[in-house]
């Protein structure tokens, strides 16, 4: 049985962690603001030569907010399990009677957390700086954001039984993993203009049905519900695979040891 405490632990550890370092808040901040403004202001040029014709600012400024905030929601629930082992803190904390969805739920928390902080700042800059708004979507962005919230802490738990299985050396393949599925599911154009096999690849990915769907409301045409349906049964479905991997990697470096030997670079 899962003990509210024990994930409040797992919490507060992050807590003070940020306490005592104020510097860690800054690239919550810091990274996705060069974006809203590197893009915000791509946007505000592509409107001068397009004219009234098409407004830019939503389509890409938009996009890349809401692609930055899975970006940050997986960040915060990696960068959460990076303290425990750059702090080579892992093996005391399975030295405790924690469980492992304890200590998930405990990044979780702190992934959400931090990245609604990020989310913040990112909307209040796209809003004061170029207009940019969601509120004329209402509740129409609920599930939009659902898709990509639950996305995004599914890819940190892999990240994370990768790097648990791995070792600490490894961590290099996780920052690059949002990077390497957008061109899959078209965050800037739609799926229809990759060849078939990225295509194929898309419609397996729950963010896919994020960027469709709100290309389709900008144009006037609603929210396919059928779609975001979907999308949000993939990103259930991703969740609860990545909840497992990690669990069956937890339970192997446990069998191996692996998890005593968890302090070196490369582990094997």
């Amino acid at each position: 049985m899962m003990r509210a405490h024990r994930v409040a632990a797992v919490v507060l550890r992050q807590i003070y962690l940020l306490r005592g370092s104020p510097v860690r808040l800054l690239p919550m901040v810091a990274w996705v603001a060069i974006d809203i403004v590197l893009w915000g202001f791509i946007s505000r040029y592509l409107n001068t030569v397009a004219g009234r014709t098409f407004n830019f600012v939503p389509a890409l400024l938009g996009a890349v907010l809401l692609w930055d905030f899975l970006g940050r929601v997986m960040q915060g629930v990696t960068t959460a399990f990076f303290e425990d082992v750059w702090s080579r803190n892992f093996l005391n904390m399975f030295a405790t009677p924690l469980r492992i969805s304890e200590y998930l739920s405990g990044l979780v928390i702190t992934g959400v957390t931090t990245s609604l902080f990020g989310l913040a700042a990112m909307l209040t800059l796209a809003t004061t700086a170029f207009g940019l708004s969601f509120l004329p979507y209402g509740a129409a962005m609920v599930p939009f954001v659902l898709v990509l919230f639950l996305s995004g802490i599914a890819l940190g738990i892999l990240g994370c039984a990768i790097v648990l299985r791995f070792g600490p050396a490894s961590e290099w393949l996780i920052w690059p993993i949002p990077s390497l599925i957008s061109p899959f599911v078209g965050v800037f154009y739609p799926l229809s203009t990759l060849p078939r096999w990225m295509q194929a690849i898309g419609h397996l990915l729950a963010p896919s049905y994020v960027f469709e769907g709100m290309r389709a409301v900008m144009a006037g045409k609603g929210a396919p519900v059928a779609q975001l349906a979907l999308g949000v049964g993939l990103a259930v479905s991703y969740l609860v695979a990545a909840c497992a991997v990690f669990a069956s990697v937890y339970r192997y470096s446990i069998r191996t040891g692996l998890i005593a030997r968890y302090s070196a670079e490369n582990v094997s």
